[in-house]
């Protein structure tokens, strides 16, 4: 199985819409499910199932970028000139206000989207993109905080909110940071299976939500009583 190659453009975006997916994405690695498995009992074919990715934090040059959050700094691992082939590009939210993408990154956008590779979008990169755009006539989502402002600054969108991520083609949009897990959620249980995403998320003792924003992904769990049981279960060596 060929290695995924994972684009994240850098600017000062809120941390965890970059940090939220990519954690996931580590998580369902073959090379990472491997090492866990020291831990506990995992199903060897689910790991045999299991992709790989590489991540490339792309900036307009090397030079440190100071993220919209957490007073984190990143430094960019390539740049839009240089950037090797990637298969995924993900496009976080920065703080809008007064930001503007720089063109090279805009362009960047534009080439990926126009040769049919996937692009996901968290919380306000929605708008990020909108502003090349490339969502022109596509129908997409956006952080809900901002949504009335959005609409109004880029009409050619078919916007809405009634659903916590959108798939139009080879764009997908998501919500906030939180939806934007769940999209990737979605994105690896269609590709790699629900007991892929399932092991993978346990790593995070996280539960993915769908596209209505509902715990109905994974299967629920509940004592002789009927009462609701937190649904990871933690199997271990000494009483799997």
């Amino acid at each position: 199985m060929a290695t995924i190659h994972v684009g994240i453009i850098v600017f000062a975006y809120q941390v965890v819409d970059s940090a939220g997916p990519t954690d996931l994405l580590t998580s369902a690695r073959k090379s990472v499910l491997k090492a866990v498995q020291q831990y506990g009992p995992i199903d060897e074919e689910i790991i045999s199932r299991a992709p790989e990715f590489v991540f490339h934090h792309i900036g307009v040059n090397r030079d440190p970028v100071l993220l919209g959050s957490s007073q984190l700094t990143i430094v960019p691992s390539t740049t839009v000139d240089e950037c090797p082939e990637i298969d995924i590009l993900l496009v976080p939210g920065p703080y809008l206000h007064n930001f503007e993408l720089h063109p090279k990154q805009a362009e960047f956008i534009r080439k990926h989207v126009a040769a049919g590779k996937l692009l996901w979008t968290t919380c306000t990169g929605a708008s990020v993109v909108a502003s090349t755009g490339v969502l022109d006539g596509k129908t997409a989502t956006v952080n809900n905080v901002e949504y009335s402002w959005v609409r109004k600054r880029w009409p050619e969108v078919n916007w809405t909110r009634e659903k916590k991520w959108i798939v139009d083609d080879n764009v997908w949009t998501s919500s906030g940071a939180s939806a934007g897990v769940d999209m990737v959620a979605h994105w690896l249980k269609e590709n790699y299976g629900l007991d892929l995403l399932i092991q993978a998320s346990n790593s995070l003792d996280y539960e993915a939500r769908d596209a209505d924003g509902l715990y109905t992904v994974f299967p629920q769990r509940y004592n002789v009583k009927g009462n609701k049981l937190s649904t990871h279960v933690f199997r271990y060596y000494d009483n799997a």
